[in-house]
This record gives structure tokens, sequence and C-alpha cells, in this order.
């Protein structure tokens, strides 16, 4: 018996080593069927909308934009940002009319044009996914669309419905899309927007509110069916299977761009009927939890307390890498997969991750196949060199991990009030004080001590990226700094505390009265973490003498403050909807003041020239003549300076050496089906920087095999004792 234990024992231990040479231990993950490629990243918060209709935050679009398909979409490539075909045959056709219907010249004047139309050509072939709403029974039937109660009592998610279908995308899908977006019960967050653009929106709307009223006292219930398809809506026309009208009052360039959000996407009015179903709701089967789309990617697991699964789509129509981009593109490979079809994945699986060490440690191990770069892990990850330029660490470099870096499309600012009796107005006095505090305030060393010189020092509203920014020495701002070695260097506090003098604050001490300058800052920064952000504040207006008092409050009490005018000094930030220098030149567009009209523009700031600019500028075609109205807008916002222009985020993004064709786009939401992998890369390197801790094993064997000691001698001595 003794010598079975110990052979059981030895049997063991050869096992355990002999396993060192199979898939690593901690390995995450099921095992990988043979030839998938599978990408896995990682999610914090469970995505709260996955209907096109309601979604509009960046978890979101994590998931959704790999799904549905509108129109349009960025150049994955090219910079700045420019808008490509996606299901549209081409970029719209878009027609001015006056008032009587007749079409007018494209260089029209915008008072004389009454409606702009946008006619759309979808290529034909475009399939929606495998959905139970298109499945089918023998008769040619819908299978799924009249449900009794006694047939949802088996059916607890959207997979446990045994029969699936698709069909073909045609233009009125996409009509019932924007059909949906005009439904109040729906809460669109752009519903209001296109209420003032498309024509006949909010007459829609209404009426589509009434009958959800009148079909709610009917049925009893809540979740109700209205089929769209019955309702005509003025400003939306199919002109035939594959092309389809849409109508704007006035003129609206920038609508071009919303083409190429979800928003705009091509919803199947099957689904609709599908989800609006008795018991569908009860059961978390609606469009906000399983999407419905043409895209690559059907969502096919959402468990948000675990993980989610994104997997090819089998009815992609297809589509094919991009062939051109920019000479670094060629440089980094991103052009060696030219031409090729997409998408290289197979599938992509996202787990649920709420901490940030955790998350870096399984991207370490090779379990996460991308990272971002938190500010816990910015010193392990990343250095800076001699010139400034951000560099791998040589721990990360060594196993082939390679940084990605983007200027985000967004700028963080502080604001004034113009309408504060200090800070504010357009006098001479007024640009003085605001310049001299531009030039003092020193946002680089900002984004070095709180960003880790992630950003850049920002010359104006306009981010890398957008039409009308430019680089270098020709994009400087004049007013806060000089040209050095061909590239801008900050203004000495000199000039700034001369400003300051002829703005009648010599030292810091107001001229009139001889009393110290005194300024507020409202903020809702109230934690421990932003003690440092507001006494850096601080510190930078005493290098002019200037006292600066602190005034947090709660964000209710912040927001009251900024619609009656009663803060002076505020902090800020805008990123892009659109890549259009009109989505950032209207926070500064007088019209669109917080105080009396409730829009974007916090500062309140109110220029006659500018404002006349921007209304010349943003109907006018990306060209020479835009670009020169863009100049002369800078020129005058730098003079006025309503803002300290703050700074532009720089997102940095890590992948590990099997991952390829990972490029940052801020602007394109739908980039996983560009990426591709090398799994038989992944799982060498995973097992080599994984290898099994053993010896606790081999300890724990050895005493297990000691203690088997003395129960050998007592067996011994027995068989001894009876052999007597």
């Amino acid at each position: 018996m003794a010598h079975a234990h110990i052979l059981s024992l030895c049997s063991l231990l050869f096992l355990l080593l002999s396993a060192c040479a199979g898939p690593s231990w901690n390995n995450p993950y099921p095992p990988e069927p043979p030839g998938k490629k599978i990408f896995y990243g990682s999610f914090s918060e469970r995505p709260k909308h996955l209907d096109p209709v309601r979604s509009y935050s960046s978890n979101e679009y994590a998931f959704i934009a790999q799904i549905y398909e509108p129109p349009l979409q960025y150049h994955y490539l090219r910079r700045p940002f420019t808008l490509v075909p996606l299901t549209a045959r081409s970029l719209p056709k878009v027609r001015y009319l006056d008032a009587a219907g007749v079409e007018l010249p494209q260089d029209t004047p915008t008072e004389r044009i009454a409606t702009s139309e946008y006619e759309i050509q979808i290529r034909p072939g475009i399939r929606f996914q495998p959905h139970p709403a298109f499945a089918r029974r023998p008769d040619g039937g819908y299978r799924y669309l009249n449900l009794q109660p006694r047939d949802l009592a088996d059916i607890h998610i959207l997979a446990d419905f045994p029969a699936t279908g698709t069909r073909e995308v045609t233009a009125d899908d996409y009509i019932y899309q924007i059909k949906r977006l005009a439904v109040p019960s729906l809460h669109s967050p752009i519903a209001g927007l296109l209420g003032e653009s498309i024509l006949g929106f909010k007459d829609f709307g209404t009426r589509i509110d009434q009958a959800q009223a009148k079909a709610r006292k009917q049925q009893g219930r809540e979740e109700v069916f209205v089929d769209l398809r019955d309702f005509p809506l003025e400003g939306v026309r199919k002109l035939d299977d594959y092309r389809y009208l849409i109508r704007l009052q006035g003129t609206y360039p920038q609508f071009v761009f919303w083409l190429a959000m979800p928003f705009f996407a091509p919803v199947p009015w099957e689904a609709d009927a599908f989800y609006s179903q008795a018991g569908m709701r009860e059961r978390n089967i609606s469009f906000d939890w399983y999407p419905v789309g043409s895209g690559p990617f059907m969502l096919t697991e959402n468990n948000p307390n675990l993980r989610m699964v994104l997997q090819r789509n089998p009815e992609f129509h297809g589509e094919a890498y991009p062939e051109e981009g920019r000479p670094e593109d060629e440089e980094a490979g991103r052009l060696r997969a030219a031409g090729q079809p997409l998408p290289f994945l197979d599938a992509a699986v996202y787990s649920l991750e709420k901490e940030d060490i955790p998350y870096w440690n399984k991207f370490l191990q090779g379990y996460y196949d991308s990272s971002g770069v938190s500010s816990d892990n910015f010193d392990q990850a990343v250095r800076f060199s001699a010139q400034g330029n951000a560099e791998l660490t040589e721990t990360l470099a060594e196993r082939g991990i390679r940084l990605s870096t983007a200027t985000s499309p967004t700028v963080y600012y502080l604001g004034f009030n113009m309408l504060d009796p200090v800070v504010g107005g357009l006098s001479e006095r007024a640009r003085w004080l605001r310049q001299a505090l531009s030039i003092a305030i020193d946002y680089e060393e900002f984004i070095a001590i709180f960003a880790n010189g992630r950003g850049l020092a920002a010359q104006g509203p306009l981010p890398p990226g957008i039409f009308g920014h430019r680089e270098g020495a020709e994009g400087i701002n004049p007013y806060v700094y000089q040209v050095h070695q061909g590239q801008p260097k900050r203004r000495p506090l000199e000039e700034a505390k001369a400003l300051l003098a002829k703005a009648g604050y010599p030292e810091g001490v107001e001229r009139a009265t001889g009393q110290p300058l005194v300024l507020y800052f409202d903020t809702t920064a109230t934690g421990p973490d932003d003690k440092a952000r507001l006494n850096w504040m601080r510190k930078q207006l005493q290098k002019l003498g200037i006292q600066l008092v602190i005034r947090a409050t709660d964000y209710n009490r912040f927001q009251e403050k900024m619609r009656t005018a009663g803060a002076q000094i505020f902090m800020w930030g805008w990123n892009a909807d659109y890549p259009d220098p009109e989505n950032f030149f209207f926070l500064l567009y007088g019209p669109n003041a917080k105080v009396g009209h409730d829009g974007e523009n916090a500062a309140n700031y109110q220029n006659p020239e500018f404002d006349t600019l921007f209304e010349q500028m943003k109907n006018l075609p990306n060209g020479p003549h835009r670009l020169a109205v863009i100049d002369r807008m800078l020129e005058i916002l730098r003079r006025d300076a309503p803002w300290v222009w703050g700074y532009h985020p720089t997102a940095f993004s890590l992948h590990h050496a099997w991952v390829s064709n990972s490029q940052p786009n801020e602007m394109a939401n739908n980039s996983l089906k560009y990426r591709d992998i090398d799994p038989e890369q992944r799982a060498r390197r995973r097992a080599l920087w994984n290898p099994p801790i053993l010896w606790p094993l081999g300890l724990g064997v050895s005493v297990l095999g000691l203690g088997a000691v003395p129960a050998l001698i007592a067996y011994r001595r027995r068989e001894r004792g009876r052999g007597r």
C-alpha cells in the first residue's frame, strides 16, 4: 500500500511537470479554436444604451459602431479627418432650393436658400445580421412577430429563439431609423437639433406621441408597437429601394457629418415590432441589449457583469482595407493590408475590469491585446526623450509592445465671463488683463504636472486634425507665444507684467484704488485630488501679484452661476461631435451665449465682426476662401482672449507585437474591423511570459512523500512481525 501511495505521488508530480509544455495555467480564457482570430479587450462599466437612437457615449460606441453602419464613415488613415462612403455609393448630392422649389446654384447666398436636399444612394446587396425578427414560417409569415405570453415561457435571452433569418437592407430601413429619432418616448439626444433642421420632424414626433398614447390605452400596457411606416415624415422621402432624400430647412452644411454616426444607421421595422411585444422588456430583450445591424460584427453575448462578445457577422457584405494613407502609415506598416477584405478578426471578447491595476497586469501577461496608459502605470510604460518625445520604457520595448499617440479633437480651456466688469468686455484694459493672464498661466507646466506630458498647449480653439488648424510657427498665438527655433515659446513673464500695468494693475495692485486685484475662480472641484490643481492655479496668478479666490460649489449651483453670469473665471472643455471648425467656433458665437440663450458659449463672448465671419464661415466648403475667413476669426479671438486657450489632450495607447493595423482615429468609432492579430505569436509569448511556478507544488509533494515514510516503516514492521 505504501509503495502504491508513493508511486501515485510521483505520477502526480510527473503530470504536473509535463503540463509545462501546454497552455499557460493562468489563462483566463477557454482554449481558442484553431485558426481563429480573437481580439481580447475590456470595459469598465456597462453600456447603458445600445440602441442607436439613444446611444451617444464612447463606451457605447465601442460596441454599436462595430454593428451598425450609417451611410458614411471617416477614412481610417487620412488626416485631417475625411468623410468617405460606407454603405452609400458616394458622398451625398446636395441641392439648394428657393421658396418656390426652384433649384439654385451651389454658390447661392445662404439667405436665399429655403431648403437643402441630400440625396443618398446606398449599395445593393447589404444584408442584416441573422436575427429572430426575420425568421419565417413555412407559409412565409413571420415566426416571432405575434408572440403570446406562453410562447416566452422558456425564453430568457435572445439566443433561446431557435430560428433566425435575414434580409436585404433598403432605403426604407434608413428612413425608419430617422423616424425613430423623432419619437419622443425614445428620448434621442439629437432630437432637438434635428427638430430645427429636418422638415416636419417635430410635427411627426407629436403625431407618433399621440398614436402611442392611444395604443397604450387600448392595449393596457406601456410597451406598444406603432408602425412608423404608416406615418409620413415631410423631410424624408423614398426615391426607390436604394435611394432616399433628406430635406432640411435652410442650410446646414455640417449635417453630412451626422450621416457618419450610428444615429443614421438602418434599423428594420421587424426588429422594432419584435422588441415591442409584451414580455420582451422584462427579459432585457430590446434594442438596448441586442442591436440589429449590418456591420462586420454582431453582439452574441451581453453579460455586463462578466463579458461582452462580438462575433463576425456571417451576412456581412464585405469591405476592403484602405489602399492609401500618409507616409508615416507606410513606414509603420499600416498599408501592408491594403485592399484585403475586412474584417480580419473572427471575434472580440471584452471582459469587465473595474480596476486599473489588475487590467494592467493582465495586459503585461498578454491577456489583453491593447491598453490605455493610466496615471498609475504611466512611469512604468512611458518615458520622455531629451527632445521631449514620448517613448516606451526599455522593459515594455523589449516585449515588443508598441506605443501609439494621437492628439484628441478636444480642447480644455480657462474661460472668462465676458459680462464680468473686471475680466470681461472688449475694452483695451480688459484685453490687456486677459492677455497678461494668458501668458502667466503656464499650460505647458500644467500638462507636464497633471497630464503626464500628454497634451499639446492650445494656440486657439481648433485642435489638430480640424480644418483651419495650422502647425508650427504659422499656427502660433502671437499674443502669448513667440517663435524660437521654429517652435512656439511662451512669452516671458515680464511681458505679462507690462500688460498688467497697462491694464491699470501694476504688480497686481489696482492703480485707481491702491487695492490688490482679487479674482475669483468658480469650480465644482472639491475633492482631495483637486487640491493640487487649485493650488497650482493660485500660484500662476501670484506670479503677477494677483490674488485668486477659489469658490467651490456643487454642480447644480455651478450651473446656475454659469446661466446667470455669476461666475468670473471657470474651467471648461469640449470634445468634437464632428471634425469641422464650426463645431468649435460656435462655442464663441454671440447668439449661442450661455446667458440669455442657454447655449454653449459659456464665456458669453460677443464680437460683432467674429459673429459675422462665423455665419459666413459655417456655410463655406473647405478651401482657400474658408481658410482665409478662419485665419481672421482666429486673429480676433487671440486678440480678445475670451479664453486662456488651455490644451488639447493626447491619447496614449499600447499594443502588443501580435496586433497590427492599430491606428488611433478619434473620429472613427468603427475601427475594430481594421485590426488584425497573429494568434500563434500571442500563444508563444503568453507561454513565455507566464511560466508555471512549480516549486510550491514540488514542495507539497515532498512533504506528502516524507509524511508517508512513517507509514512505510510501520507497514514493514507489521510485515516482518507476521513473518515471525
